[in-house]
């Protein structure tokens, strides 16, 4: 999952950005309000974390000309002012929810994770295709009851596939959610990491989950893809 953090204090976004990497999340970071606006207009994000007093465009009016373009990515505003008025001028310029500053880095995770669930549709805090499961909450997977050691990338990717099964997905679509804008489209980076985990996913177990689609992308499935 790709995350935008717009905040302007250098050290809290470096700190936010480094503890989302480290549960799996590709960041972005951003300074000011045109900036935001135009990494969203040419990324595609999962979630955009998003301060309120920010210089150029005040995070209001950032997440209003956001949702007036048609972008319905969730928001998560966060401000060291927490009143109940700015709440309310924040949700009706179009974030689902509001965190006043300081935060504990936990309760932020949470909703981070609770955002992600809903995206389009509300899905559950445990994915499962066939007998391979993961769990978003514990950030662990299984397949028939044993657990898949993996690693941060690995994890992440997996997580990306999971919430899209049955559905082919290019590298175009891995590159823009699992990695952030410092990713090399040239390399075989994602190729590599799919061949990872497809070893860690199905090797010793009669059905394979994790498919090539030539010319297309991956599928995490079930079932075999049509070869004709």
């Amino acid at each position: 999952m790709r995350i935008l953090v717009v905040e302007d204090e250098t050290a809290a976004a470096a700190l936010v950005a480094k503890g989302l990497r480290e549960h799996g999340y590709a960041v972005d970071v951003a300074a000011t309000g045109p900036a935001a606006l135009e990494l969203v207009d040419i990324n595609t994000y999962d979630l955009l974390l998003l301060d309120v007093w920010l210089p150029g465009l005040d995070g209001f009016e950032v997440c209003r000309r956001m949702r007036d373009a048609g972008h319905a990515l969730p928001v998560l505003m966060l401000t060291a002012r927490g009143g109940v008025d700015e709440r309310v001028e924040g949700l009706d310029a179009g974030a689902d929810d509001y965190l006043p500053k300081p935060f504990h880095f936990p309760e932020l995770l949470a909703r981070v994770r609770a955002l992600l669930r809903r995206g389009p549709a509300w899905t559950s805090a445990v994915l499962q295709v066939d007998d391979l499961t993961l769990d978003t909450r514990q950030r662990v997977a299984a397949r028939n009851g044993q657990t898949i050691r993996l690693t941060t990338k690995e994890y992440a990717l997996l997580e990306f596939m999971m919430r899209r099964p049955d559905t082919v997905v290019t590298r175009t679509d891995i590159s823009e959610h699992v990695w952030d804008q410092n990713y090399d489209p040239l390399s075989n980076l994602i190729d590599v990491y799919i061949q990872r985990l497809r070893r860690k996913v199905d090797d010793g177990h009669p059905t394979r989950l994790i498919h090539t689609h030539r010319g297309a992308g991956y599928s995490l499935s079930a079932a075999e893809p049509d070869r004709a």
